[in-house]
């Protein structure tokens, strides 16, 4: 009631009824207490469900809406709150000031009088909210006293007979002419709206209670019912003040008690009323006078019983409102800080004292409002503090709404007397009076309000408060989700999701990486790990490690979710992954694997894995990607020590600080911890330390490939080796590639097989083919020799390389080569050998291609040989793929599941 009650009451209420009339001065104050009854209805329901914590506002809608709302909304209403400090501190300035020029004693001029009184009265207000709540409270409670025997004062004047001083002022007791002729509205230089701009202030005192929620007993039960009290008593009390006034005082008086009506004078014009009264004011119409609802804001004072009770109300109204103001704002800002939202701001979270008191809050809050008071003009800070206000009470509504829309299981408010579309009128109803109180001041707080949400945005906060944000994120992924699963695919909109075997995402940052380049924020890209083993040992590391890894990939900026399945193998692992993952139509269609680069030490059963993966991608309908660099994926062993390294540095910080803080005890002690902390640190050296010089050198170089795909590329080429119709996954995805940020300089090169004798031609069909796909490339090269024989010393090398897998089981008889093969079922036999020698020749051959044309390439992508299940053994297979893809820069083998990718249609 106290914040309420404020300035206006005593020193503006009569002037807006005079602008307004007391028809439209009601719609005045009835619409205000609906604006705030509305945003009450919605701060009970958000109050109430669940604990209501310091900061007020902020909190309601930082909780609600999420730290981008929050925080945008949090500085706007913690600098309201130090504006609003400023008006009621000008307006008792205004009070003192008109007490100094009644007994003649300005010390320089009524506007630098305005401002020297406040910047002293708001040192003093200062000096009371330091010394800490309690001391506030007691302030409170004398001001309060005052101001209700003021308010009594102001009812008991206007039934005192009028002197002839008062009449000469305008007043008189009740009269139903001037009630009547103060009903229609007069508007000099104002419009409704201005004047309700210049009102409304008086009623922005709701959140008050919520302000000081942390020092509440039962906020839960203290905010919803104090608020709607304090509402209608205070709104009843303006509203009855307002009218008494407007039936007792006339518009305009001039203060002339020789300005009595002569006998014979015929009363017309505006001064009709005063006329019928005795009163001449008729020169008021054609000029200023001095007295009147119109022309003085200390009418109330001259109406009540006792004038010294009024200007002591007005002081207490404006000191309790300011005082309510200034601890508010500083705890507000406190709150907001504490969060961590704007980490420039965080040295303002700081308390002091037992009561946690934001002593730089107050600090900060005290420059402000003296800046602001330096304005010294009650009707220009009015409509901004209006405005911030607004925008608070507008999140306010918007959050109860949005909350209830969201239908989340945890809205569970106590308080059940509020309605969703209520809420979103109170919202809507708030952002149109805002406008139409003053459009540039409405813009621009949504423009600083909008600019602080993009800032939040983008920092991404590290808080989780369970907003409906969320919640209607969640429900409209889900609604979403669900449309697609209703709607056939199509090749026009087809995208690559991606599920790919990186193990742990740190594990393999080249893989992941470039998947993401592939699928960005376009497409679903998977990172998934197979914990191998019984799953009672790897659920503990599976679950440990979904939220780190997940956060892992957001630090990263890699658009990618996380998952990790526990199985006895690999291959039944990466299974259930092929099978399960995503959800309707947001499902994986790509398979994307590092190449096996210890295949030929690995053993039978990891190769039969690896090579068995592959095949169940196919029998999925699974695309099929494999990435192979030569200094290898996996930096799992450098990630390792790179923890351990820094676990012991954090130890060795540790133990230093305890060293220094035994020294202080006690020498002996001091070299006894000493003693022991050298010890952990040598072993940690000893683990950590630097590994032998060879070592070094391949792990830099395999650091430096496996961030190859996080940078920019240089300018260079993508060459696509398309050599088989797969339905056009390997022309795709190097496309895609050249429309990413990081590739734009990297041009495609198309490499497709010929026909001697027929080049020009093929390479002709190539690019009309490649036209009607729309994809754009800088050369197209036809190699006709693929086919021919692959040199001997190639030929050699592969030899050399199945050598320890090959069976030779051509030179024995039937029998006993069947005996072998049953014996080594896995291995190259010489059979096999002679019937893929084509296709041998074919790798061996591509290989000698490859490093003739492709060797400066940014990356290679070669259409993949596949291997039909049962007919090929897993060695020949997997040395296919070595022999294809070594000695190269990073390369890509993709193969698709022949379902087309590429459209001719539009």
């Amino acid at each position: 009631m106290l914040n309420i009650w404020g300035v206006m009451l005593f020193i503006r209420l009569s002037w807006v009824f005079g602008q307004a009339g007391w028809g439209l001065g009601t719609v005045v104050i009835v619409l205000s207490c609906v604006v705030t009854t509305i945003t009450s209805l919605s701060m009970s329901a958000i109050c109430t469900n669940g604990v209501v914590r310091a900061g007020g506002a902020y909190y309601l809608i930082s909780r609600s809406l999420g730290p981008e709302f929050g925080g945008s909304i949090g500085l706007i209403f913690a600098c309201a709150n130090a504006l609003a400090v400023a008006m009621y501190v000008v307006g008792f300035a205004e009070t003192v000031v008109d007490l100094l020029m009644d007994n003649d004693m300005l010390m320089v001029d009524p506007i630098n009088d305005i401002r020297i009184v406040g910047i002293i009265t708001v040192v003093v207000l200062l000096g009371i909210s330091v010394a800490g709540m309690e001391w506030e409270a007691k302030a409170q409670i004398v001001l309060l006293v005052i101001l209700l025997v003021a308010i009594v004062n102001v009812f008991v004047g206007t039934f005192i007979p009028a002197t002839e001083v008062k009449k000469s002022q305008g007043i008189f007791n009740y009269n139903s002419k001037i009630f009547l002729d103060n009903f229609a509205p007069d508007f000099r230089g104002e419009t409704f709206f201005s004047v309700f701009a210049v009102f409304f202030p008086a009623a922005t005192g709701i959140l008050a209670g919520a302000n000081i929620s942390g020092d509440l007993k039962d906020p839960q039960k203290a905010i919803p019912k104090g608020t709607f009290l304090a509402i209608v008593i205070t709104g009843v009390t303006y509203l009855a003040v307002a009218l008494c006034v407007a039936a007792t005082v006339v518009r305009d008086a001039t203060g002339n008690i020789t300005d009595v009506i002569l006998p014979g004078t015929v009363c017309n014009g505006s001064a009709a009323v005063a006329c019928e009264l005795g009163f001449d004011f008729s020169r008021c119409e054609t000029e200023t006078c001095d007295f009147g609802l119109m022309n003085n804001f200390q009418m109330i004072t001259f109406l009540s019983g006792f004038g010294p009770l009024i200007i002591a109300g007005t002081f207490s109204a404006t000191l309790s409102s300011a005082l309510a103001s200034l601890v508010s704002a500083p705890k507000v800002f406190q709150a907001l800080c504490k969060d961590n939202i704007y980490t420039a701001l965080h040295f303002f979270a700081k308390g002091y004292g037992k009561n946690n008191e934001p002593i730089p809050g107050y600090i900060l809050t005290f420059f402000i409002s003296v800046a602001i008071i330096l304005i010294a003009d009650l009707n220009i800070i009015a409509p901004i503090i209006s405005n911030f206000f607004l925008a608070s009470y507008a999140l306010i509504n918007f959050s109860c709404f949005h909350a209830s829309w969201a239908r989340s299981p945890g809205w569970r408010p106590a308080y059940k007397y509020y309605n969703m579309w209520l809420s979103l009128l109170g919202a809507v109803l708030c952002c149109v009076v805002m406008f139409v109180i003053n459009w540039w001041i409405a813009l621009l707080t949504y423009g600083i309000e909008l600019l602080l949400y993009i800032y939040v945005t983008v920092k991404k906060p590290a808080v989780n408060w369970g907003s409906s944000t969320q919640a209607v994120t969640f429900v409209s992924a889900v609604g979403n989700a669900l449309s697609l699963s209703g709607v056939d695919d199509h090749v026009k909109n087809f995208r690559p999701q991606i599920l790919t075997l990186t193990g742990s995402p740190r594990a393999r940052p080249a893989l992941l990486d470039l998947a993401h380049s592939f699928t960005k924020t376009y497409g679903l890209c998977l990172t998934c790990e197979v914990f191998v083993g019984p799953r009672s040992e790897a659920l503990q590391d599976l679950n440990a490690g979904m939220e780190r890894n997940q956060m892992y990939l957001r630090k990263a900026k890699r658009k990618a979710f996380y998952a990790a399945v526990a199985c006895d193998n690999f291959r039944d692992g990466t299974d259930s992954l092929l099978q399960a993952s995503g959800l309707g139509r947001m499902k994986p269609n790509t398979l994307m694997i590092g190449f096996k680069t210890n295949w030929k030490t690995a053993g039978t059963e990891a190769v039969q894995s690896y090579v068995g993966i592959l095949h169940d991608a196919f029998d999925f309908e699974y695309g099929t990607v494999v990435l192979r660099i030569n200094e290898g994926l996996d930096v799992t062993h450098i990630v390792e020590a790179e923890d351990e390294m820094l676990k012991a540095v954090k130890e060795q910080r540790d133990l230093e600080k305890e060293m220094r803080a035994n020294e202080r005890k006690g020498k002996g002690l001091f070299r006894k911890n000493r003693k022991s902390s050298q010890q952990v640190l040598a072993t940690r050296v000893s683990v950590c330390g630097p590994p032998p010089q060879q070592v070094a050198k391949m792990n830099e170089k395999l650091l430096q490939a496996s961030t190859q795909f996080k940078k920019k590329q240089p300018k260079g080429t993508i060459d696509v080796w398309w050599l088989f119709d797969d339905g056009g996954l390997t022309l795709l995805l190097p496309y895609i590639l050249t429309n990413r940020k990081k590739w734009k300089d990297s041009k495609l090169r198309i490499f497709v097989a010929g026909q001697p004798g027929r080049t020009e031609q093929d390479k002709q069909e190539m690019t009309s083919l490649l036209e009607k796909f729309r994809i754009k490339c800088s050369e197209i090269i036809v190699i006709d020799d693929i086919h021919v024989q692959a040199t001997d010393d190639s030929l050699q090398k592969f030899r050399d390389m199945i050598e320890p897998f090959r069976l030779h089981d051509g030179s024995k008889r039937a029998a006993e080569a069947g005996a072998m093969k049953k014996e080594h079922p896995n291995k190259i036999s010489d059979e096999e050998l002679s019937s893929f020698e084509e296709k041998t020749n074919l790798q061996i051959r591509l290989n000698e291609l490859l490093q003739e044309h492709s060797k400066s390439a940014s990356l290679i992508v070669v259409s993949m040989p596949i291997a039909r299940k049962g007919s090929i053994s897993d060695f020949l297979y997997m040395a296919w793929l070595d022999t294809l893809t070594k000695d190269l820069p990073a390369t890509v083998l993709i193969r698709g599941n022949h379902k087309s990718v590429l459209t001719f249609y539009s």
